[in-house]
């Protein structure tokens, strides 16, 4: 509400504008400034909420909002509305991925999109695919080049100089990426990048584990399994 003079003020103005007597001019100019600081009020209660929602989305999705909107164009909010308003939920992960992708995603942020809505819709947890199974997720950059990290995971004698686990190589795209088949019929994918000459990293999918704590557990192991191959490469 403005201060008493202000107000007199509007109201004299309204009043040569209007022609109307004092006091319907007042009760006139005193609804209006009701109804905007009313406006203004909600405004900012949306303006909280959807802040508050942004960061709730973003804790659930395990993926901050400032980078999903930077490599997409869309914060998780919007995302959520829009994959909301396509009834995402009730679709497959591919279905999800194809609908995110026909939008202009990146490749590898379709797949951080899906996953994270499937997060925030409940239909996953962290670690854990559509089907129920788990997965566990791991990387490492070492001092060598990627010609050289890849050949320690390709070359059979030298990979069991340091990963003592008995494997079965499905697919391979030299230098780039592996699939392979653990002894207990798990699946890891590995994926190789170089970062420059003399420095790469891998990161390693390692799908369909029973549960969480066998996912935590296999987290651990390939951390055990990388200090071996960085004591060989050096």
């Amino acid at each position: 509400m403005p201060k008493q003079k202000d107000l007199k003020r509007l109201v004299r103005t309204r009043m040569q504008k209007t022609g109307e007597a004092y006091t319907a001019a007042r009760a006139q100019v005193v609804a209006r400034n009701a109804a905007r600081n009313q406006a203004e009020t909600r405004i900012a209660a949306v303006s909280a909420v959807q802040k508050q929602t942004s960061a709730d989305y973003a804790a659930s999705a395990g993926l901050s909002d400032a980078s999903v909107s930077k490599a997409t164009g869309r914060a998780w909010a919007q995302w959520v509305d829009l994959l909301d308003r396509a009834r995402a939920a009730e679709k497959p992960h591919r279905e999800i991925a194809r609908f995110v992708s026909s939008l202009g995603t990146p490749s590898w942020w379709t797949q951080m999109v899906t996953v994270g809505y499937e997060r925030i819709r409940g239909l996953r947890e962290r670690g854990q695919s559509r089907s129920g199974a788990h997965a566990a997720s791991k990387s490492r950059t070492f001092p060598v080049p990627v010609e050289t990290l890849f050949e320690a995971f390709a070359n059979a004698r030298k990979r069991r100089r340091w990963l003592p686990v008995k494997i079965a190589v499905r697919s391979i795209t030299a230098r780039k990426r592996m699939r392979l088949t653990w002894e207990d019929d798990t699946i890891a994918v590995l994926e190789f990048t170089a970062r420059g000459r003399a420095k790469s990293t891998v990161a390693v999918g390692h799908l369909k584990l029973r549960d969480k704590s066998a996912a935590d557990a296999m987290k651990k192991t390939w951390s055990e399994h990388f200090d071996r191959l960085g004591e060989f490469l050096s």
